[in-house]
């Protein structure tokens, strides 16, 4: 229950008001909301390690990986790419930065981004322990794949180290539900803290480009999402939506898609119906290659900067810079406000100086925080999706459950 006593989606009828309400006093909930954000934080990397080791020791398998793997990168890669046309179309359409002012905006430089074969490079960790306790989810994702493959090519020898991990992966998605059981403080007071630090009207400053995002997160989430379920997957979409708020109301309130895995996992599992062994392998992967509303969000900026500069692109500019969009957004850190200092790898395709980067950085920074609540979403349906269909696709989908109303 949340504070005002309603459902599980109560922080949102409350929190928008008392908000406006409080005003800059609101910032005294702040920590609560951190406090969420730390417990949520605190499960996700050794959530993942066991996760991932037990789903991958339980296939039997290996050849079972490659297929799910496979599979589970393909639509990300597809999602992602409709997501860059989307932006730009919507970039063209609302046109947001044309006759734009930059005077008075501070510039804010933005560090270059990491070329494919560093972040390819980085994959692999130097040393597992220390990937795990600085908490790089792709170094993680690899050596977890790594143990559970060894653990499959042992056998029986192993068996006590597959059983070990199972029995981890279930002790961490117990952990997971606890946490949960707070969720509800943690939303209203982050949701409660925005709105009185930047107020409602904040979009009124930026209400082209939050247009814009905004629409292009809800066609994306509804529309290309739902698609996949329905032409792809073959299931009807209106379940899946039913059965994820939990998931969406953490990605937006944390802005953070490595924050919002642990809920993701346990609404996979539990209200979907797709099995551990596919929750556990393609929504880690997600987490870090699946960012549908950073590639969205970047293509919009590109069409804003092309307007606000008055610049002359070709055709073949404008894909060069949808295909970087796609690079810089599989690359992108699951945190908050990442996508802004991968922008510059793709302005500079378009001809954008560094100086110019800086001064389209400086002007959205301040109301990046909303936006960047907003396109987290895609983010995490987008995850879900995928997982799904994967699932339907092997065999893992209990079909009754996806159907069915999660309890209570």
């Amino acid at each position: 229950m949340c504070p005002c006593g309603a459902g599980s989606s109560a922080p949102w009828c409350s929190a928008w008001p008392w908000g406006v309400v409080l005003g800059e006093q609101a910032a005294a909930l702040k920590w609560i909301g951190d406090l969420f954000i730390r417990l949520i934080r605190m499960v996700v990397v050794p959530l993942v390690f066991v996760s991932i080791v037990a789903g991958v020791a339980a296939m039997g398998d290996p050849r079972r990986l490659g297929s799910i793997g496979g599979r589970t990168l393909l639509l990300y890669l597809a999602t992602t790419v409709v997501a860059v046309a989307l932006g730009q179309a919507l970039g063209a359409a609302f046109r947001p930065g044309a006759g734009i002012d930059f005077s008075g905006v501070a510039p804010k430089a933005v560090g270059a981004a990491p070329s494919p074969g560093e972040q390819l490079m980085n994959i692999v960790p130097l040393n597992p322990i220390a990937a795990l306790a600085e908490g790089d989810i792709l170094a993680v994702i690899f050596f977890s794949i790594l143990l559970g493959v060894a653990i499959v090519a042992v056998g029986e020898p192993a068996d006590q180290v597959r059983r070990l991990f199972d029995a981890g992966s279930r002790l961490m998605l117990t952990i997971t539900r606890l946490v949960m059981e707070v969720a509800p403080f943690g939303v209203f007071a982050l949701i409660a803290w925005v709105t009185g630090a930047v107020g409602l009207s904040v979009f009124q400053h930026v209400a082209l480009l939050a247009g814009a995002v905004i629409t292009g997160c809800l066609i994306q989430t509804l529309v290309v999402h739902g698609l996949l379920l329905r032409l792809v997957a073959r299931l009807p979409a209106l379940p899946f939506f039913r059965d994820i708020p939990d998931a969406v109301m953490v990605a937006f309130t944390t802005s953070s898609s490595a924050a919002t895995l642990p809920v993701a996992m346990r609404v996979a599992e539990e209200n979907l119906g797709v099995s551990h062994a596919v929750a556990s392998t393609a929504l880690p992967i997600g987490t870090t290659v699946s960012m549908d509303g950073t590639a969205l969000y970047i293509g919009i900026l590109s069409m804003f900067a092309i307007q606000a500069f008055g610049l002359e692109v070709t055709p073949v500019q404008l894909l060069l810079a949808g295909l970087t969009t796609v690079l810089v957004a599989v690359g992108s850190a699951p945190v908050p406000s990442a996508s802004l200092f991968m922008l510059a790898a793709v302005l500079s395709t378009l001809g954008v100086s560094p100086e110019q980067t800086a001064l389209v950085v400086g002007f959205v920074l301040p109301f990046d925080r909303l936006l960047d609540m907003t396109r987290t979403v895609p983010n995490n349906t987008g995850d879900l999706a995928v997982a799904v269909t994967v699932a339907r696709w092997e065999g893992e989908l209990d079909e009754t459950a996806y159907r069915a109303r999660p309890v209570e």
